[in-house]
């Protein structure tokens, strides 16, 4: 089992709030977020950012071992995710993180890869975590 932390700090409320976040790991240290980071251009994060990171991370890696099962060894995989959050009656829900995968794995062909990679997607933790429809476009390169 594996715990890892994260906090949050938010300074006055509502819109005018101005918050921080941080990892455990210190890898985000008192990062800016708020509403206008959001919903507007202010530099920062928010929170659908983190789970867009947190869910390319988590599949990619799905996706290196279960290539590296297959006795690959060598090779690219690079992840985006876009998350989609929407309107839900009085609050906002995420409905969707859209995956795109482009990757140059020799000695494997487009289906093996395609196969791979959408057994990944099913076993990612964090797809499992996401309550939402999730869908994954592929471009494997030779």
């Amino acid at each position: 089992m594996t715990t890892n932390t994260g906090t949050a700090r938010y300074e006055g409320l509502g819109k005018s709030g101005k918050g921080h976040v941080s990892t455990g790991s210190g890898v985000l240290d008192n990062q800016p977020y708020g509403f206008n980071t959001r919903f507007e251009d202010e530099p920062g994060t928010n929170p659908e950012e983190l789970i867009a990171a947190a869910h390319a991370s988590c599949f990619t890696m799905a996706l290196s071992f279960a290539l590296a099962e297959k006795g690959l060894s060598k090779g690219t995989l690079e992840t985006t995710a876009r998350v989609r959050l929407e309107k839900d009656g009085a609050g906002f829900t995420v409905t969707r993180s859209d995956l795109t995968l482009t990757g140059n794995v020799p000695g494997t062909d487009k289906e093996v890869f395609t196969d791979l990679a959408n057994t990944a997607k099913a076993s990612c933790p964090i797809s499992r975590l996401l309550n939402a429809e999730i869908t994954l476009e592929t471009t494997f390169e030779d």
